[in-house]
């Protein structure tokens, strides 16, 4: 059965997720808790706007790719400095990046679907 979130693959969004927990767990083990300055702020808006443009030019082109979105997303949270907004954008980034690799995996047992290019 299919659920919400699982983009065509019955239970991938539980296998990401999962995924995505054992590496936080293997980076406290090595790592502890780490605290550190966000590095974030406006002077990364100018990049974000670049970046909105590169994915709106190729989905026009037809030539846009989990990079471009991912890529976009990434420079969004990096431009926030509001706290409430960074987390929204990092959710968003973090989000992306599991679609990705549930696309990924969804490729591998249905070949015939996009393929990695380059771009």
């Amino acid at each position: 059965m299919t659920h919400p979130g699982d983009y065509g693959l019955p239970g991938s969004l539980n296998r990401v997720l999962a995924d995505v927990a054992a590496e936080r767990a293997g980076q406290d083990a090595m790592w502890g808790i780490q605290e550190h300055p966000d590095g974030t702020g406006p002077a990364y808006a100018a990049q974000a706007d670049l970046a909105k443009r590169a994915v709106t030019d190729s989905a026009a082109e037809g030539r846009l790719t989990w990079r471009h979105i991912l890529h976009e997303e990434v420079l969004e949270a990096f431009a926030e400095d509001d706290a409430d907004r960074l987390r929204a954008e990092l959710i968003q980034v973090a989000a992306v990046a599991v679609k990705w690799v549930q696309d990924l995996d969804r490729r591998a047992v249905s070949p015939g679907g996009p393929q990695t290019a380059t771009a």
